[in-house]
């Protein structure tokens, strides 16, 4: 599923330094989660293997069906935690992306006023990934708190220390792939399967076509990925030239 990370101290430092995170929330998400996700990451640091029997923990997934949720899935259900993944049900998504998270047992959930907001950030010509992203997750954060689940994870890849996993108006919010450590490349091996990397969903290239400056806050994105080591100078170039074709 996943593999310890070696001698990469880049990787190491930033494990360490998500363990730090996991001791702040440790009271809040319970002894069974806490140990649980703390042998995870023992595993990436020193390939300690660990019980991987059901911990009985449920845990709501923000869950697009891409390859960073879908390798935040495959390894919560790995480290046996029950994952409930939860999608927003967004305009811009087609029959067979829906097809394939219905297979997964998504549970779909509404944005409210998702494409007056999209509309509005095109009309400035601003970024909407970002705004999309918050938008989401405070419908999947709604849905957790409604339900009473304490853990929401995610996909993102980018964040690490202190904002790998902390509290957030009563749940704790984990960011799988960046708690781990994880890069791109080490998400797409979690699928099992080939996988076409592209940048951005049906409304950004749509947007993009109305409005080019936003291709240049794609490439940004992409930069930010470069420099965070969660993606390869290979990856970084096939997706600016994804943009630029967008």
């Amino acid at each position: 599923m996943i593999e310890p990370v070696g001698d990469d101290f880049v990787k190491r430092y930033r494990l360490n330094y998500n363990l730090d995170a996991l001791e702040r929330v440790r009271g809040e998400i319970g002894d069974v989660a806490y140990s649980r996700l703390k042998a995870l990451i023992e595993y990436r640091l020193h390939g300690r293997k660990f019980d991987r029997s059901p911990t009985g923990v449920k845990v709501v997934l923000a869950f697009s069906g891409g390859s960073d949720s879908t390798a935040a899935l495959k390894i919560l259900r790995w480290a046996g935690f029950d994952v409930i993944p939860v999608t927003a049900r967004l305009p811009q998504m087609r029959g067979p992306v829906l097809l394939s998270l219905q297979r997964e047992g998504a549970v779909f959930v509404d944005v409210p006023g998702y494409m007056e907001a999209m509309k509005r950030q095109i009309a400035k010509r601003a970024p909407i990934c970002g705004r999309c992203h918050s938008m989401v997750m405070e419908a999947v954060e709604d849905y957790a708190r409604k339900n009473g689940i304490k853990i929401v994870a995610s996909g993102d890849l980018l964040s690490s220390g202190l904002i790998s996993v902390y509290s957030k108006d009563g749940i704790v919010v984990l960011n799988l792939p960046a708690f781990l450590a994880l890069d791109k490349g080490e998400a797409i091996s979690t699928l099992g399967r080939k996988y076409a990397l592209g940048f951005g969903c049906p409304l950004w290239r749509a947007a993009a076509r109305e409005s080019p400056i936003l291709k240049k806050y794609g490439i940004q994105r992409v930069l930010r990925e470069l420099r965070a080591r969660a993606i390869t100078p290979e990856m970084a170039e096939r997706l600016i030239l994804d943009v630029l074709s967008g």
